[in-house]
């Protein structure tokens, strides 16, 4: 009835609900408004007047006024019917499926109800599967739960299922007077729960731990933690042994459940598995307890992969990393460090290793087994803790784990034996196996299930979130079934939860008997690196951040005495040689050219150069060459070939500067200055090439030269024509070095010249040879002809510019040469304006901003640390610097860990004097944190 009232009262708040109608006062109304509908008038309003009717109107004028206003007044009221109508439908709708909601709470009551009295019943009668029942139990509520989940039920429903008292106040206010709870302290709590979880206690089991033992194991996960701090902190370190404090190796054959063992310790399935040998490398494994943080994540240190919290992932890079080994070596020393963050772990530092084989699989090298023995043989060295799995099913006689340990620690004094798959053999076998009386270890022996019986898809299904639970749920499950062999009673250690918190303590023990001499290393090492820097370094403070800050600081200051020498007159200079050249080729081309094409007679020419003085003022042929040579300089494309030589020269010189500053020895910055000069110039050259293109275009068409620009063009042609005939020269000096000598270089010439003259009448083109001459030297006897007719052409054209001839722009066509120098002097003169504007002084501006953009603010630390590796003195440098700094670090670490022990220590032996005589870790004497118990 409850209910019922309940879901009646939260129908009735969604239906929409129709307020009375609400009589307003008389005052409101505007009887002005409505003439001709008349209300009853109260009797404290003053009588009006009625106006008349105008002449000639009667009453049935009224009738249509009358009925087109009450049909205005009906329509809101239509509308406002019409309007509840589906308001009505849709409240039938929400009750309906609210009904369905009752009825679907009252079977899910009903099936849970169900379940419990099964599983009570189960306990009463069979006691041994009490934990199996309550398992199948919480199981079934959880995966309920996860179908309302899914289905988006509301608050109030899932509210209502959840009806365990805590809203009628049943239970409240029951721990102190006034309603008040007992108080405690909060870090107790936090305590209680922390340790709780790392040690395996579950929400669905009782954490039957007392608060001084909750305690002790909470101060005994902080020491944890701190030396495995210290131990991530040595293994940066490295270089010695010494520096290294112990982990727990886990060491046994293939397929004896190293795999499950783990898992078990962590919770999740994240370690590689198949047919074949899948570990190939030792997996470094950190867990790191995170007590207030909720989210479970695993990372690579080395890899930089960030945050994995799929397992699943982590379980594939895992794999990936292990099949990378080549096959024909199978096993490689060099480790995978992982690290796994959770609140359910504890602080634990792990070595998982690959397991022992007997026989070589198809395809494995036959060293394979030696090489597994001999890896294991390095883990497993003092002073690290073995952890050495055996499966239950086997002899512990053939424990390749066992054997190994009895090497190298014959007296088991650190190491810890576990017994896989228990739940396979009979149980007095069992336990015989761990009483430890064939192959006593000092440590002792765990047993273990460590394995989830398969089962099927569904809301029972295992998943993640669930799996530490099913390992220990399943474990309990059989161990409690035999109480005569694995009960209180018996003093066996059994179960994952067992083997957690063994392992902490061990570790934690480990470490602290070592921690002594590795201070004592470690201030060693010290000294050593103190010393080193000193003497290597002078003590010069050095990190990444500076060295880049003062490497880009040199670079563009050295770039800034570049821009100051590289102005208009370096433009001028680059862009006038390139036009020189252009010009000789043309005058080449037009003019000057006498290819020897063939070994024939030679044709007569019609023109030569020769009357070129006398002919070229009056002769059309000679008016028409000027003018196509012209014609083709100024349409040579002026702006895309300056832009091209200015853009080319910017980036060699940006060039230099990198081979000449510290940045030559980091390939990364090199890449990036590159990429800025090269940005910035490809970015303005479309711009900067219009620009100059469109300012010579009137050189296209007229082109005006005065007596000044003529003399000083006469000057610059002569002068290029004078080096032109130097190269000439040094070309047939050349030749005849190859030749073998002047006399040689004659012999061959003046055949040559015979064959031309028609004295000698040559077959074959010389194709194989004439003369007693092999076809090579008439090559290179042609060669030598072109060069000396060349040299012949270029000293009778430097000889008619020095002429009274060329001494006036008159003389135009007479002294080619000098009007298309004096043209590529207005070409010039006309880009180097725009290039000096469009590009130059752009270039300088943004070039030192996207250097900063690139090599400073933008760069990750990550970044400036590789840029600053890169170079092996500065590596050499940082790395003295970190390592003096780490060193210095663990020590104090170190320092405060000792005097935490000694602290310790004092507080137990004053509590044992002041309990009487009883002794340490007796009666209410304190245990000392490094025992194990």
């Amino acid at each position: 009835m409850m209910n019922t009232a309940r879901i009646s009262s939260r129908i009735a708040r969604r239906l929409p609900v129709r307020q009375p109608f609400a009589y307003r006062p008389l005052q409101q109304h505007n009887f002005h408004a409505q003439p001709l509908l008349r209300s009853p008038t109260p009797a404290h309003f003053q009588r009006q007047e009625r106006r008349p009717w105008p002449s000639g109107s009667n009453a049935s004028h009224n009738v249509p006024t009358i009925r087109t206003i009450s049909f205005y007044r009906v329509l809101p009221n239509l509308a406002v019917k019409l309007v509840r109508i589906p308001a009505m439908l849709g409240g039938a709708v929400v009750g309906g499926l609210a009904y369905l909601q009752y009825q679907a709470t009252q079977a899910g009551n009903y099936a849970v109800d169900v379940l419990k009295k099964g599983g009570d019943w189960a306990s009463q009668t069979v006691g041994g599967l009490f934990g199996g029942a309550k398992d199948i139990a919480e199981q079934t509520r959880t995966g309920w739960e996860r179908t309302k989940d899914g289905m988006g039920i509301g608050d109030w429903w899932r509210q209502h299922f959840h009806n365990d008292g805590t809203a009628s106040g049943v239970g409240e206010g029951s721990g102190g007077p006034g309603g008040e709870p007992p108080k405690q302290s909060r870090a107790t709590a936090a305590a209680v729960v922390g340790t709780g979880a790392a040690l395996g206690y579950t929400q669905s089991e009782d954490d039957d731990r007392s608060g001084e033992e909750a305690a002790r194991d909470d101060q005994m996960m902080v020491l944890t933690k701190k030396m495995i701090e210290i131990r991530s902190m040595l293994q940066m370190i490295g270089k010695s042994d010494t520096l290294l404090l112990p982990s727990i190796v886990v060491i046994g054959f293939q397929s004896s459940g190293k795999s499950s063992v783990l898992e078990a310790i962590v919770g999740h399935e994240f370690l590689p598995k198949g047919t074949n040998m899948i570990t190939r490398r030792p997996i470094e494994l950190t867990l790191v307890n995170t007590p207030n943080a909720t989210a479970e994540y695993g990372e690579f240190p080395a890899l930089g992969l960030g945050k994995i919290s799929d397992f699943s992932q982590i379980q594939k890079t895992l794999t990936d990393l292990n099949l990378a080994v080549p096959a024909s070596e199978c096993v490689s020393d060099s480790p995978i460090q992982l690290s796994i963050y959770s609140r359910n772990v504890p602080d634990l530092s792990l070595i998982d290793l690959p397991g022992y084989i007997l026989i070589n699989s198809e395809g494995q090298p036959p060293e394979l087994s030696q090489k597994i023995d001999d890896l294991c043989e390095k883990y497993i060295q003092a002073p690290n803790v073995i952890l050495a799995i055996s499966d239950a099913p086997s002899d512990l006689a053939n424990s390749a784990a066992l054997r190994a340990c009895m090497r190298v620690d014959p007296r088991g004094e650190r190491t810890i034996g576990v017994v896989t798959k228990m739940d396979l053999v009979e149980p007095s076998r069992g336990a015989s196996i761990l009483r430890n009386r064939d192959y006593p270890l000092r440590l002792g022996y765990v047993g273990v299930v460590s394995r989830v019986p398969q089962q099927s898809g569904g809301i029972f299904s295992r998943s993640n979130n669930n799996f530490t639970d099913s390992v220990t749920n399943n474990e309990t499950a059989y161990f409690s079934a035999h109480p005569s062999e694995f009960g209180k009673s018996s003093e066996l250690a059994v179960g994952i939860r067992t083997l957690r918190k063994k392992l902490m303590r061990v570790l934690e023990q480990t470490m602290a008997s070592s921690l002594q001499s590795t201070s004592d290393a470690v201030q060693q090492e010290l000294e050593e690196a103190t010393y080193e820097y000193k003497v290597q370094y002078n003590d010069r403070p050095l990190s990444a951040e500076s060295y880049l800050a003062e490497s880009l600081d040199a670079f563009k200051h050295s770039f800034k005495a570049f821009a100051e020498s590289f102005g208009r007159p370096k433009v001028r200079e680059l862009l006038k040689g390139e036009l020189d050249q252009r010009v000789l080729d043309l005058l080449a081309q037009r003019y000057w050219n006498k290819p020897i094409n063939d070994l024939g007679p030679s044709l007569p020419e019609p023109d030569p150069l020769s009357a070129l003085p006398k002919d070229g003022l009056d002769s059309v042929y000679w008016h028409r060459k000027l003018d196509a040579s012209t014609s083709s300089l100024t349409k040579l494309g002026i702006g895309r070939l300056a832009t091209t030589v200015v853009a080319n020269a910017l980036q060699s010189e940006v060039d230099r500067l990198i081979a000449e500053s510290t940045f030559a020895s980091h390939p990364f910055a090199q890449q990036a200055i590159t990429a800025a000069s090269t940005g910035i110039l490809n970015e303005r050259f479309l711009g900067t090439s219009d620009q100059v293109e469109n300012c010579i275009k009137p050189y296209k068409y007229e082109i005006e030269v005065n007596d000044s620009e003529w003399a000083t063009g006469r000057q610059e042609i002569t002068s290029v024509l004078t080096h032109e005939l130097k190269a000439c020269e040094a070309a047939v000096k050349k030749v005849e070095n190859d030749l073998g000598g002047k006399r040689k270089l004659q012999d061959v010439v003046g055949y040559i010249d015979r064959i031309r003259k028609g004295e000698v009448v040559l077959e074959g083109n010389g194709v194989g040879g004439a003369g007693g001459f092999s076809a090579a030297l008439l090559a290179k006897g042609r060669e030598a002809l072109f060069l000396r007719d060349r040299a012949t052409i270029l000293r009778m054209r430097i000889a008619a510019l020095k002429s009274t001839q060329c001494s006036n722009p008159a003389s135009k066509y007479a002294c080619p040469e000098i009007f298309l120098d004096v043209v590529a002097n207005k070409l010039t003169s006309t880009a180097v304006l725009f290039l000096n504007v469009e590009l130059l002084s752009e270039f300088y501006y943004n070039f030192p901003r996207e250097l900063d953009r690139r090599l400073g603010r933008g760069l990750a630390k990550s970044e400036v640390e590789r840029f600053a590796r890169e170079d092996k003195k500065v590596r050499g440098h940082l790395d003295a610097i970190r390592r003096k700094e780490l060193l210095e670090k663990v020590l104090g670490k170190m320092k405060t860990l000792n005097m935490l022990e000694e602290r310790e220590r004092g507080e137990g032996h004053r509590e044992a004097a002041v309990g009487g005589g009883k002794g340490v870790g007796t009666g209410n004497g304190r245990k000392r944190s490094w025992t194990i118990v």
